[in-house]
């Protein structure tokens, strides 16, 4: 039983393990358990008193007493066991799941080294520490950390690094848009020309938040959406934005790999914050 001595070593060293049935997924929970009729494990989203000492619960049964990987319980989990999974966040870790060579090109430009684990169609990226975790943060990218599980692949190579924010900064999500993207910008309180329309104001704003875009190197997503509300506070309510400075930012998003929904969706979320 291979994949029980694994877990044995994991438990050993500190990193809650449980098995996984082939195509990579959990043993489904016992009758008891059965649609959480249980009322769920502690620290899980439905807490309850659930004491269950069967593999259930997915990521939750993941443990590191031996007594318990041991027990009659799981034998024949381990008997039928595809693989060895793991818990990352209750082993202080967090894993940055790359599933494509897409992916790990981006890694490597925006995210610090640390230790990496070959996957069969990329690379696994433990960083110390726990955060949330979150599916398809961008293209062919996971982060599983709490409340999550990964597959055990090996310890992986190099030196493991601090959890940086540019990790976490990829489950921020921006207010869901409730507004149209068009605007209607209120007329200038005392008539006149606004200031805003001289070249030198206007236009050197407009080119440092395309540098800001363009020098992102990580969390491109949420810094567009930040660049276009620092925008949005100072133009936006007077006038000076034409439709040629908003495609000027949104080229330069564009460049940097956002879509044009997303574009259009970071823009009017902005709008909705300041309440334009």
């Amino acid at each position: 039983m291979s994949h029980l001595r694994t877990a044995l070593a994991l438990a050993a060293a500190g990193v809650p393990p449980l098995p996984l049935r082939a195509g990579k997924v959990p043993f489904g929970n016992c009758r008891t358990c059965a649609k959480n009729a249980c009322g769920g494990r502690p620290n899980m989203k439905t807490p309850g008193p659930c004491q269950c000492t069967a593999p259930c619960h997915a990521w939750a049964a993941a443990t590191t007493n031996p007594h318990v990987l041991n027990s009659p319980q799981w034998a024949a989990a381990w008997r039928h066991a595809a693989a060895v999974a793991y818990h990352p966040g209750g082993a202080g870790l967090t894993v940055v799941d790359l599933d494509n060579a897409e992916a790990i090109a981006w890694a490597r430009d925006d995210l610090p080294a640390t230790r990496t684990v070959p996957t069969t169609r990329g690379e696994h990226w433990l960083y110390q520490g726990v955060m949330q975790s979150s599916n398809a943060v961008r293209p062919g990218v996971d982060v599983k950390s709490s409340m999550q599980y990964a597959r055990w692949l090996g310890p992986g190579t190099g030196a493991m690094t601090a959890l940086p924010d540019v990790v976490r900064a990829l489950t921020v999500k921006e207010p869901t848009a409730v507004r149209p993207a068009v605007v209607t910008v209120p007329a200038r309180a005392g008539g006149g020309e606004c200031p805003h329309r001289m070249p030198a104001y206007l236009d050197r704003g407009i080119a440092m938040a395309e540098q800001r875009i363009t020098e992102a190197r990580g969390a491109v997503h949420a810094t567009v959406y930040r660049t276009f509300l620092a925008v949005l506070s100072t133009h936006g309510r007077c006038g000076c934005l034409t439709e040629a400075h908003t495609a000027r930012l949104f080229t330069a998003a564009q460049a940097k790999g956002e879509s044009p929904r997303h574009c259009t969706d970071a823009w009017t979320n902005a709008l909705t914050t300041l309440g334009l």
